[in-house]
C-alpha cells in the first residue's frame, strides 16, 4: 500500500507540484512580500502535475517499459488520464477565478511584466514542441545541452517572477528590490538547471541511443559531473554570497542559503554509478524542496 502511494506521488508528478509551490513561497518570503492568493498557488500546483505528466502521454499509447516510470504509466492509463482531465477542469475554474480577480489590474500592469511572461510561457511551450509545425517546427527538449537550460529557464521564472506578477494583478503595485529579483531568478535557474542534468544522468544510455547531445552525452558522466556541475554549483554559491553581502546577512541566513548548493555538489559526485529512479525522484528533487525550506527558514534571521 505504501509503495502505490510513493508511486503515485513521484510517478503521477505530483511532489513536482509541490516543490512548484514551495519554491514560490520561498521567492515571497525571501522578498518579504505578501502572499498570493490560495487560489494562484492551487492553480500553479495542477498546472505544474499536468505540465509534468504530458511528457508521458505517448507512454499510454506505446510498448515502452524500458524502465520503472514507464510500466506504471503503461498500467495506469486509465487513471492517468482520468487524472489528467480533472486537473484540467480544476485549472480552468482556477483560472477563471483568478483572472476575475484580477482583471482590474491588468492594464495597470507594465509592459516589462507582460514581456517576461510571454518568454516564460513561450519556452515553455516551445520545450515540448506544442506550437502548430506549420509555423514553428522547433522541440527544445530535442536540443541537446539546450535542454537542461531551458528547463532551469522556465523553473526559475515560473518561481521566481511570476509570483511577483501575479502579485501586482491581485493587489496593485508593489514593489520589489529588482537586485533581489535578480539574484533569486539565477539562483533558482542555477539550481534547476543542475538538477535538469542530473536527471539527463539517469537517460544517459537512451540519450545517447537517440543521438540527442546531453552534457552527459557530450561529455560522459564523470566529466559532466567536473566541468559542468561543479562549475554551476560554485556559481550558485557565489551569487549567493553576494547577495549575503548586499543584504549584509549574518552567519546563519548565509548558511541556510548556501547549504543547498553545497548538499547540490556532495550528491552529484555520488552519481558516477547507476542509480535506481527513486533516488532521482525522491533525493535530487528532494533537494530542490530542501533549498524552499532553507530559503524560508534562513530569513528567520534576517532583521527586517
Amino acid at each position: 500500500m505504501v509503495n502505490k502511494i510513493i508511486k503515485s506521488v513521484f510517478f503521477g508528478n505530483y511532489f513536482i507540484g509541490v516543490l512548484a509551490v514551495a519554491l514560490s513561497l520561498e521567492t515571497i518570503i525571501q522578498l518579504q512580500l505578501p502572499f498570493n492568493s490560495v487560489v494562484y498557488y492551487a492553480l500553479l500546483f495542477c498546472g505544474t502535475i499536468m505540465y509534468y505528466t504530458y511528457a508521458y502521454a505517448g507512454v499510454l499509447q506505446s510498448n515502452s517499459l524500458d524502465n520503472q516510470r514507464s510500466v506504471w504509466y503503461q498500467q495506469h492509463q486509465i487513471q492517468v488520464k482520468f487524472s489528467q482531465l480533472f486537473l484540467l477542469l480544476l485549472c480552468c475554474i482556477f483560472g477563471v477565478t483568478e483572472l476575475l480577480h484580477c482583471i482590474a489590474n491588468l492594464s495597470l500592469l507594465s509592459w516589462i511584466y507582460w514581456l517576461i511572461m510571454v518568454a516564460i510561457g513561450l519556452a515553455g511551450i516551445l520545450y515540448y514542441g506544442l506550437l502548430p509545425h506549420s509555423l514553428v517546427k522547433l522541440n527544445l527538449r530535442n536540443t541537446g545541452w539546450l535542454k537542461a537550460f531551458v528547463i532551469g529557464f522556465v523553473w526559475a521564472g515560473c518561481v521566481s517572477l511570476l509570483p511577483i506578477i501575479i502579485l501586482q494583478l491581485e493587489h496593485g503595485p508593489y514593489f520589489a528590490d529588482p537586485v533581489l529579483v535578480v539574484w533569486l531568478f539565477i539562483k533558482n535557474w542555477m539550481f534547476c538547471t543542475v538538477n535538469a542534468i542530473m536527471f539527463d544522468m539517469k537517460d544517459y544510455a537512451d540519450d545517447s541511443n537517440r543521438q540527442l547531445k546531453t552534457f552527459v552525452v557530450r561529455f560522459g558522466l564523470r566529466n559532466t559531473i567536473l566541468y559542468v556541475l561543479t562549475p554551476l554549483c560554485i556559481v550558485g554559491i557565489f551569487f549567493t554570497l553576494v547577495f549575503a553581502y548586499y543584504r549584509h546577512f549574518t552567519l546563519l541566513p548565509v548558511l541556510f542559503n548556501v547549504l543547498p548548493f553545497l548538499l547540490l555538489l556532495m550528491v552529484t559526485y555520488t552519481m558516477q554509478r547507476q542509480r535506481n529512479i527513486f533516488f532521482y525522484l525522491i533525493v535530487i528533487d528532494g533537494l530542490v524542496f530542501i533549498k524552499a525550506i532553507c530559503g524560508i527558514a534562513g530569513m528567520a534571521f534576517v532583521a527586517t
